[in-house]
């Protein structure tokens, strides 16, 4: 009896072993599909696809609506195009002491200019009276003679003296603050000299178009953020500003906040046609790599990052020309989430290789 007990219980323990060896067996086939079945399903499905070599990210308009992305069609805009560059508060002490000089050299002349008349009375006297009997000395008309002839020298040399500093204003001022200057009581200098108005010596690149009489730019003290004023061409200069090169011109303008010797920046718009193009809101602009994007919907659900020009501010945004058009819809809603998902597919797939 205890051996046919003792059998029975040795064929039910191989029996026990050999369907728990059938067990591991058969399972882990199973056991390894539901793992891998598992993984598929706790693995995202990739909203990013390359097309012609750039990200396109794809979601659906569910999606969208769930995660708050709206897009805006952009208008039509023209822009024109605005030429920067730099100028100089110039004092104008020189071409103050150069037009004292020259006044002066001009009153000594008029003045020597009104004895001549004296002068020349005088020996015409004195030479009637000498002819008619030798009524007075030759040494007098000689003397009176002699008078005459200093005074015309003097005047000569008062002349002389004039034009000299006349052609030194010109050539350090040019012709047109040159005339300014030797204009008895010329108004269009009072300005300057008063200190109510500042001169500008603005540079220009020298292929930039030559202003005309007329002309306009804004200047502000460089780095100050402040107001821009405007300032009025006065004339081209003969003289060139030692830190730029290019083409030199005078300006004018209010001396209400700016003083001698600041640099100032100046805008003038370009002579070109203006640039035809779209604004893009500042709310579809991101940032990335210092540079400007956005994102251009393309169709219902598929959105490509674009890059835009961020130097010409238009209002609340960004004037942009080339590869966005008017009527193409832009996010202005949601952009950074779209860049975020961009990238981190981008991370996925290096961690996968």
């Amino acid at each position: 009896m205890n051996r046919k007990l003792a059998a029975i219980i040795t064929l039910q323990t191989l029996i026990i072993i050999f369907l728990f060896w059938m067990l591991v067996i058969y399972g882990k086939d199973e056991y390894e599909t539901y793992v891998h079945r598992g993984d598929a399903e706790i693995e995202s499905k990739s909203h990013v696809a390359t097309v012609n070599g750039a990200a396109v990210v794809t979601l659906s308009v569910v999606s969208q609506q769930q995660s708050g992305i709206i897009s805006s069609p952009l208008s039509a805009s023209s822009h024109q195009t605005t030429l920067s560059t730099y100028g100089t508060v110039l004092g104008i002490d020189p071409l103050i002491e150069l037009r004292t000089r020259y006044l002066a050299a001009r009153a000594d002349a008029n003045v020597i200019r009104a004895s001549i008349s004296n002068s020349q009375q005088e020996y015409q006297r004195l030479l009637l009276l000498n002819r008619d009997n030798r009524n007075v000395s030759d040494r007098a008309v000689a003397a009176a003679e002699a008078a005459l002839k200093s005074d015309e020298a003097r005047v000569v040399a008062a002349e002389t003296t004039a034009n000299s500093l006349r052609d030194s204003m010109r050539q350090q001022w040019g012709e047109t603050l040159a005339a300014w200057a030797t204009g008895a009581g010329n108004g269009s200098l009072q300005g300057l000299m008063q200190y109510r108005e500042v001169l500008i010596l603005v540079t220009l690149p020298f292929d930039a178009p030559s202003p005309g009489k007329g002309s306009n730019l804004l200047v502000e003290p460089t780095g100050t953020g402040g107001k821009p004023v405007n300032a009025s061409f006065i004339a081209p200069a003969p003289q060139t500003d030692p830190t730029i090169q290019g083409k030199t011109f005078y300006y004018r303008a209010s001396a209400e906040n700016l003083r001698v010797g600041m640099r100032v920046s100046v805008h003038l718009a370009a002579h070109d046609k203006a640039a035809q193009g779209v604004i893009v809101p500042s709310s579809a602009v991101i940032w990335y790599a210092d540079k400007a994007w956005v994102y251009k919907k393309q169709g219902e659900e598929s959105f490509i990052r674009s890059q835009i020009n961020a130097d010409n501010e238009a209002g609340d945004g960004w004037f942009a020309a080339g590869s966005l058009k008017a009527g193409d819809e832009v996010v202005t809603s949601g952009a950074q989430l779209l860049l975020s998902e961009e990238f981190k597919d981008q991370i996925k797939n290096e961690n996968g290789d």
